[in-house]
């Protein structure tokens, strides 16, 4: 009989921590060994360091996990970010010096890289032909000489070749003798994608050069919290398509992690419903996000995302994106009408939460029958920035005015240019606007709770009562009507995202300058929830399921999914969906190889390392495949996948020739390697 004493303990359940930065709240989810939620936590969203932000979330799921918990069963942490869209949206870029190869002008103009933030660039000769073989040779001096002028004051290099994705032999070329002068990291264009358009190629990897320095500053701060804490799992970053990489190769390929949050909250909706084919509304602080998942998988943008303005070839999830949440700045326009975001501010209740010195300006300006402009609108800096010199004259005024406690508006200055300096200060992440939102309306109205709410009181009194001065109605809206109309253009503005979102999906159709054409009149109604007819009754059914996440769904959705007969799912934690996103995904990399046929009979397979050719088509195709499965497993295990499995498919282009067999013209290859992130010590 054995001794209980001497047998040996059963290992402990892992734990994995999911973490997802929104536009207000860092949220924190801790799942066990079965996958199940066990602990969730939010720690305010600090846009001028988000290190702060995760440091706060992560303790604070920490402080929440079940007595015993052990460090040591922390087994993975994972992370989806808005580090990268945000530089990319607010154009906020390091310096970085971009190589290209074999380029013409029209090329480098059509690229998007001479826009501010485009850094310098470098044309040189050589480059490759469609076939892949070399157009012209190599100007390796131009390079050389490249990096020593540009060098010292860049943080990366990019390096973009003609036709490199039919052989990348002059990037590798390049970057070999950038890696030789330098130690700055450098991007090549063929690694990031395989389809043509080198203009695409070259901005993409411009992007994810200038990106490298902030996801490395994130994750060194991401590091040293972990450390702090003694735990010691690896990292994993969330990609643009919703699944997962090593944060070592995030830091290699920063671009790839744009549009992470909306791809986090694609993935946790599904996890968290158990559906597989559904709408997702993600509502959140700053935006609303549509998206739609068929078969288990979420569609993606397949020529690429657009972030900013600048068109990429970033594999990302097909998101529709509205500027309002919970958080948006609620005020009167030109015209004195309602009006919600797309500009967010910090609701009056949350300010008053953290500084209550602010009620009584509030209950000042509340009291007057003629409140000041920007009366509801506060500012305060953000702790630990530093303009570093490079603001105009007014913002520099401004700046000098702000303090670490909020100061009203009207305080600052009441010029309109006064006012856009201000929140020129706020985009860069220098300084914080506080001012009326749908979530201090929800307060008011009894359905949202947590925060102050005579704040929101007293803020709803003041924009009613500048309504009133400025309104020729006859009938005035008391603080309470005014917050239902707030409630009604929220829950508008989500009913017609949900209904463009669904329409472009399926069958395809996009409004045109704003309208619907003949569509219109009856969707409109239904948005609104008016009857369309008298005589003829109208109904809309929304035939997916639609589940919506987020902190302030459920104040609205109830009442969107009426108005579009939709079936309603809002999930256990849908608050913190998107973090449970951020850790539920899997990894997964794809690999294409092409074969073409650039002369008869002869089969000519693309291959990173080089071209290959072929007399016959069945043995190009056979080492294609081979080729594929080989990369696109290599590069799921380097991603962090565990025992990942591939799948292969055949793209075939045949082309007639007059009276002859069909033959081949062109064939992608491509194998998708699958798996669970591996976890444990790294």
């Amino acid at each position: 009989m054995t001794d209980r004493a001497t047998q040996p303990r059963a290992p402990a359940p892992e734990i994995w921590i999911g973490f997802d930065t929104g536009g207000t709240f860092t949220d924190a989810v801790a799942l066990d060994g079965v996958r199940r939620v066990i602990a969730t936590a939010k720690s305010l969203t600090t846009h001028w360091d988000l290190s702060i932000g995760l440091a706060g979330a992560i303790r604070a799921v920490l402080a929440k996990l079940p007595e015993g918990t052990r460090r040591e069963q922390i087994a993975l942490v994972s992370v989806s970010t808005t580090l990268a869209t945000n530089a990319v949206v607010e154009n906020r870029f390091s310096p970085i010096c971009t190589v290209l190869i074999g380029f013409d002008d029209k090329m480098v103009e059509r690229s998007g890289l001479k826009r501010e933030g485009g850094g310098h660039i470098v044309r040189l000769g050589g480059g490759h032909d469609a076939t892949g073989m070399e157009a012209e040779p190599l100007e390796e001096v131009a390079i050389e000489r490249a990096v020593r002028e540009h060098g010292p004051e860049v943080e990366a290099f990019a390096v973009a070749s003609m036709f490199s994705v039919r052989n990348p032999a002059h990037e590798r070329r390049a970057r070999d003798l950038i890696r030789a002068l330098c130690d700055k990291p450098v991007t090549c264009s063929y690694e990031l994608s395989s389809q043509l358009d080198a203009p695409k190629r070259a901005l993409t990897a411009a992007m994810n050069a200038r990106l490298t320095p902030q996801i490395a500053h994130l994750l060194a701060a991401l590091r040293e919290v972990l450390q702090q804490e003694h735990i010691a799992a690896p990292v994993m970053m969330v990609k643009g398509d919703g699944t997962l990489m090593r944060a070592e190769v995030a830091l290699e390929y920063p671009v790839e992690t744009v549009l992470s949050g909306p791809a986090a909250s694609v993935v946790g909706a599904g996890f968290l419903s158990g559906l597989s084919d559904f709408a997702v509304s993600d509502m959140g602080g700053t935006t609303t996000d549509v998206a739609i998942v068929a078969d288990g998988r979420p569609v993606v943008k397949a020529e690429g995302a657009v972030i900013g303005g600048w068109r990429t070839m970033v594999q990302a999830i097909d998101v529709r994106t509205c500027g309002l949440g919970g958080d948006s700045e609620v005020y009167f326009d030109r015209e004195r009408r309602l009006a919600v975001g797309p500009r967010k501010a910090m609701p009056l209740s949350l300010l008053a939460a953290h500084h209550p010195g602010v009620l009584d300006d509030l209950r000042v300006l509340a009291a007057s029958d003629y409140p000041p402009p920007h009366a509801t609108q506060f500012a305060l800096r953000n702790p630990g920035r530093d303009p570093g010199g490079h603001l105009d004259r007014l913002e520099q005024r401004v700046w000098e005015a702000l303090t670490l406690t909020p100061r009203r508006v009207g305080e600052l200055g009441r010029s309109g240019q006064t006012v856009e300096a201000l929140r020129r200060l706020v985009d860069r992440g220098l300084a914080t606007l506080a001012a009326f939102t749908p979530s201090d309306a929800m307060h008011v109205l009894g359905r949202q709770e947590g925060w102050n709410r005579e704040a929101a009181e007293l803020g709803a009194t003041i924009l009613a009562t500048e309504e009133r001065n400025a309104s020729a109605r006859s009938r005035r809206d008391t603080p309470e009507e005014l917050c239902l109309r707030t409630y009604e253009h929220v829950v508008r503005e989500s009913a017609r995202i949900l209904i463009e979102t669904g329409l472009a999906h399926d069958p395809g159709v996009e409004r045109r300058q704003g309208r619907w054409g003949p569509l219109g009149a009856l969707l409109e109604d239904v948005i609104a929830g008016r009857t369309f007819s008298k005589l003829i009754e109208t109904r809309m059914r929304f035939a997916t399921p639609l589940v919506a996440i987020g902190a302030p769904v459920g104040a609205y959705y109830p009442e969107i999914a009426r108005r579009l007969d939709a079936q309603l799912v809002i999930p256990e934690h849908a608050a913190v969906c998107n973090a449970v996103g951020a850790v539920a995904g899997v990894v997964s990399e794809v690999c294409d190889i092409l074969v073409n046929q650039p002369s008869f009979q002869l089969f000519r397979v693309h291959d990173p390392a080089g071209t290959r050719d072929y007399p016959e088509e069945a043995a190009a195709l056979a080492d294609a495949r081979r080729v594929s499965r080989e990369l696109a497993l290599a590069a799921a295990e380097r991603a962090g996948a565990r025992d990942p499995h591939v799948e292969t498919t055949v793209l075939e282009r045949r082309a007639n020739a007059g009276a002859a067999d069909e033959y081949l013209a062109e064939a992608t290859v491509r194998s998708r390697a699958t798996g669970r992130p591996a976890t444990g010590s790294p």
